[in-house]
């Protein structure tokens, strides 16, 4: 008589190795590209707020520290995922300030408004991923996901242009969000003389190169 319990195993293992097959197959057919983040760009764009608005600075700041990969299935760019990672304190104000004044900014950046060292990653997953054939090589692309950001994970969203070309693709979009949905403190610098919006715009232009 046959045991039941080793028939039960037999056709679980069965499956699982089904499933790991299935899995490599997909793998092999599926093409990833990392960010080439040197060749990149990545910034944040703040406001000033209140009475001062008109004449006060609006830092911009560059996102100097982060990776990127994105896999997909090729022609359809279907089951696409995309993942990054950014380092929060290699974030740099662009602007042409003076040394105290940058210096000044930077520290509040840091250890008052992203706590670099309590929250020293950002990191966003997709969740979903549609693309959308406008020409040849060229879609629009609609990424929905999750943002971790200074301890607090929320729904975020983009829509990008992308362009591909031979083992290469370059992407530009933007999008906001509030820092109060992170728990963030809003900035307030230089004796609380300057004062910025609770919004922050995001502007990307990115290179992907197809990996191996």
């Amino acid at each position: 008589m046959a045991n039941p319990v080793s028939g039960w195993e037999e056709d679980f293992a069965g499956k699982a190795i089904l499933l790991t097959a299935l899995q490599t197959m997909t793998n092999a057919v599926m093409v990833r590209y990392a960010i080439d983040t040197k060749a990149s760009q990545f910034t944040v764009q703040a406001f000033a707020s209140g009475l001062i608005a008109a004449v006060a600075h609006n830092p911009k700041i560059a996102i100097r520290d982060w990776t990127g990969t994105v896999r997909f299935m090729p022609e359809t760019l279907g089951e696409a995922k995309f993942t990054a990672v950014v380092k929060a304190g290699s974030l740099e104000v662009l602007d042409e300030l003076r040394d105290s004044e940058r210096r000044e900014l930077h520290r509040v950046m840091y250890e008052e408004v992203l706590e670099t060292r309590r929250f020293p990653e950002v990191e966003f997953e997709s969740t979903s991923i549609t693309a959308e054939r406008q020409k040849d090589n060229l879609y629009r692309v609609n990424v929905e996901g999750r943002l971790s950001l200074h301890g607090n994970t929320h729904s975020a969203a983009f829509v990008s242009q992308v362009a591909f070309g031979v083992d290469t693709f370059r992407a530009h979009g933007e999008f906001t969000l509030l820092q109060t949905d992170y728990g963030i403190t809003i900035a307030s610098i230089a004796g609380g003389t300057l004062k910025l919006q609770d919004e922050l715009k995001f502007r990307f232009y990115v290179i992907g190169r197809k990996q191996d």
